[in-house]
Parts: C-alpha cells; structure tokens; sequence
C-alpha cells in the first residue's frame, strides 16, 4: 500500500507529464497505421508497431502492438471485436461501478494506474519485451485488483509461463490446433451468462490420449482465454468453467500426470489475468475423485471453493447456470450448441495471434525475481511420488 500511494503521489504531482507522454503515444500509433494504410479507428493493423516514446529509451524492450482489428469475418461473429488500437473505455456505466467496487478501479485515476505500472516496468524489468499498451497492462492491474507489486508479479509469470512449458508457447496459433476445435474439446457459449460472465465449455471425454498429447488441449484452452480476456467486460466480470465429464476414463485421469496438472493450475491461478468465477463440473464418473485428489493440492484456497460437482443432477446446475443460456445438451432452453463456431471465430484471428505469440522469447535478457512461475524437470520428483500414491486411488474408483 505504501509503495502504491507513493507512485500515485509521484505521477500526480507530474499529471502534464503523464498527459504530455500519453498523447505522443497515440500519435506514434496514429502514424504507424497511417504508414501502414490504415486508420485508427477501423483500418487494418499489421506487424508489431516499433517501440512507443516511453520506451525510446530502452532499446531493449520491444512494445508490440495492440490486437490487430477484426477481419470481415470476425466482425460480423457474436463475440466483441478485438479492442481498437488507442485504448477506450467501453465499459457501462453499471460495470464501471462494479469495477470501482471489486476491483478498487477508480476511472479518474484509471490511466495514472497504467502508467505506474508502466514506469515499474521500465524501472524493474528494462529488458522485459512486453507490451505496453494501456489496455493491455488494465488486464493485469483488474486481475489483481490495482495493486501494482501484484499486477507486476502476475504480468512476469504471464511472460514466464511461456518459458518454463515452450511445448505450450512455441508456434502457438490456432491453426496448430485445429485438430482439438475439430473434435469439439471446447467451446465458448454464444451467450453469457446473467452475471456478464461468458462461459467456457469442456468435453475432455473427447480426447483420447491415443489421438494426440494432451499438451495440445493446453495450447486450445491458452488461446481460448487470450481471446476471452480481450473484451473489457470479460476483464471485470471473469468467466465460469462447465466441463461435461461423459466419457471420462481412466486413460484420461491418469495421462497428464501430478506435473502437468501443476503446470496448468499454476498458469491459471498465478500467471494469467483472468477470473475465473466458478468451475462446474457435470456427468463426473467416480474416477474424477481421484483426479480431483491430484488438482486439488495444487490449488489456492479461494479456487477450490469454487469447484462445484453437481453429477448427473441438472437442476443443480441451473441453480449456478439459468437455462437460459444453456444448450439443449445440457438442459437448457438455447439453441443447440454449434462447435464449430468458437473454432472459426480462433482460426480468423489467426494473424492475431501469430503477432502476439510467435515472435523472439520476450524474456531473453530479462532478469526475473526467484518466485517467478519458472518450472523445471526437477519439480517433478515430489509429484511423480505423489502420483503414484493416487494411482492407486484411480483403479480404486475406477
């Protein structure tokens, strides 16, 4: 709290600074679309822009551009259309308020905040090639409520993720996993539900580990949350997990592994900027205690809580989902869910995500704090044990 009062004084005292530097932003940007053909406001957006005036200075760091606006396309689809270039608001009035009360955002100090998180950036981390954008760096500060130091640690485990699992980061577009939106192994409801939340859909008893490394499902689920977290609704309000468990055996309870599980739980809670509400799980056979028993060790306190099994009994579920907004499938009154919708809308946004995840490793030359989410080989050991006491556990319900 000190050091957040402390920049808040520091940047308030130099407002016309702040103005002054935040205006030649956009017109840095404002130029670079112009070169390129386009307009701020609805042109297209090409390669990564080179570095903006807060960062002239810095050489080393490369602040890529923000998302690149839809192609016809997506623009016409029922998810948002990726945020324009030059950050603006587009929360409602209601979720302005909300956002003041849960997350501490106050909008009259909304881009003083950005900006000192900005400044501990290029003050703690002038190697760290990352964006610097206002709307990407809101992602961070909403996750974690406006605290910088947090929102700084989440933002370098969001980098060290991709470091520590490159079978995850390396080439990651959606055209690479195809084969995972073809088999339905998730999806995105077209509606949200009546919190704003949308809510992401799971069918592990799709996948069979014969077909491909579960590695993939990762890379799909990775690419689904960067697109869920670019509308700012999305970043306020967070999103709700449904897994339908049919079909799950004892091939897929026990292929990933105490590991791998840790791997993703770790992203998910530590080192990615979204809010995850509530994680339903529906149709679980008995084997999923002990998948559970090997999640649940790896989860914070607040997480766990927030896993609900309500088995085979729907009404349950549409006591923490309406029917409303639920598919046939599951008891509800929508439409039929289409599959194949969320997996055109990734694979138009190919591009997108070619610029954002298939470029130099952003962490080269950066110099993280020890606790950063850095995993290795060697973690594996005490898990592996714990494995295999829980293998046992697995036959058992099984």
């Amino acid at each position: 709290m000190v050091l957040r009062e402390t920049h808040r004084r520091k940047v308030a005292l130099s407002e016309e600074v702040v103005l002054l530097e935040e205006a030649q932003r956009k017109v840095a940007l404002l130029e670079e679309v112009a070169v390129r053909g386009g307009t701020a406001e609805g042109g297209p957006v090409g390669e990564a822009t080179p570095s903006l005036s807060m960062a002239h200075q810095h050489d080393s760091i490369n602040v890529r551009s923000p998302p690149m606006e839809p192609s016809p396309s997506t623009a016409h689809s029922w998810f948002p259309a990726p945020p324009p270039p030059i950050y603006s608001c587009t929360l409602t009035p209601e979720l302005v308020a909300k956002a003041r009360e849960e997350l501490q955002e106050k909008p009259e100090w909304r881009l003083r905040d950005v900006q000192a998180l900005r400044d501990m950036i290029l003050k703690e981390q002038p190697n760290l090639r990352t964006r610097l954008d206002d709307g990407f760096l809101l992602r961070f500060l909403r996750a974690r409520k406006f605290d910088y130091d947090r929102a700084l640690e989440l933002l370098l485990n969001y980098h060290a993720g991709r470091k520590a699992w490159p079978e995850v980061f390396q080439d990651l577009k959606p055209s690479t996993v195809k084969h995972v939106l073809d088999l339905g192994f998730l999806s995105v409801l077209p509606h949200p539900d009546p919190n704003g939340r949308y809510i992401l859909c799971l069918q592990p008893g799709k996948w069979k580990p014969n077909d491909y490394p579960f590695v993939d499902n990762v890379r799909a689920l990775y690419l689904t949350l960067e697109k869920l977290i670019q509308p700012e609704d999305t970043q306020v309000n967070g999103i709700v997990i449904l897994a339908d468990c049919t079909g799950v055996g004892m091939s897929q309870a026990s292929n990933p592994g105490p590991f791998l599980a840790k791997k993703v739980v770790s992203i998910l809670q530590d080192g990615f900027p979204i809010r995850i509400k509530a994680v339903n799980i529906i149709n679980e056979p008995r084997i999923f205690k002990g998948i559970f028993a090997i999640i649940k060790p790896f989860l914070k306190e607040k997480m766990a809580e927030r896993y609900v099994l309500h088995g085979s009994d729907l009404r349950s579920l549409h006591r923490s989902i309406p029917p409303s907004v639920l598919p046939e499938q599951h008891g509800g009154i929508a439409a039929h869910l289409d599959m194949s919708a969320w997996s055109r809308m990734l694979l138009d946004c190919e591009e997108e995500f070619v610029v954002e995840f298939c470029q130099p490793d952003p962490l080269e030359g950066a110099v993280l704090p020890d606790d950063a989410l850095l995993g290795g080989d060697a973690a594996s050991g005490p898990d592996e044990d714990t494995f295999r006491a829980l293998r046992s556990q697995l036959y058992y319900c099984y």
